[in-house]
């Protein structure tokens, strides 16, 4: 047989017989596997600072005046402001042969504002975070309490 990429036949008690040579093939399996190569640790403590806050106050007192005059008017007078004085008027109606309005007395009312600044401490709770890496092969010991204030904080 030429041109037969088979084996050569052989005789075996007077009948060919052939011999098939097999042809071997590799075939690659990928796979991945998880390999630990370190653990991270992290701490959180808390410690609580005192912040100053200032904000101004305005507090706004009235003095009350209240000043006789006891003159007859016409009519009622309008309530006015004076500078920073209002001034209602107080009538009172008399009875005598005729009707007449006497302005018996004013009440000044005065305005006063003061501002002052007022400071006052207020707690406020802040986190450090604290971050080591253990190597692979290593147990990492738990980290101590969480809000621990006895801890110096570090950055990492």
């Amino acid at each position: 047989m030429i041109g037969d990429e088979r084996a050569p036949a052989t005789m075996a008690a007077g009948h060919p017989t052939e011999t098939v040579v097999p042809i071997i093939e590799e075939r690659l399996q990928v796979g991945r596997r998880i390999v630990e190569t370190g653990q991270v640790r992290i701490s959180l403590t808390t410690e609580t600072v005192e912040d100053v806050i200032r904000q101004a106050l305005v507090t706004r007192t009235a003095e009350v005046e209240r000043v006789p005059i006891g003159r007859e008017v016409s009519e009622a007078p309008q309530t006015r402001q004076e500078g920073d004085v209002l001034i209602i008027p107080v009538v009172e109606e008399i009875l005598v042969v005729e009707r007449r309005l006497v302005l018996k007395e004013e009440i000044r009312l005065r305005i006063a504002e003061r501002e002052e600044i007022v400071e006052q401490t207020v707690p406020r709770r802040v986190q450090h975070a604290r971050i080591e890496r253990v190597p692979a092969g290593q147990t990492a010991s738990p980290p101590g309490p969480v809000g621990d204030n006895n801890e110096n904080p570090q950055e990492p």
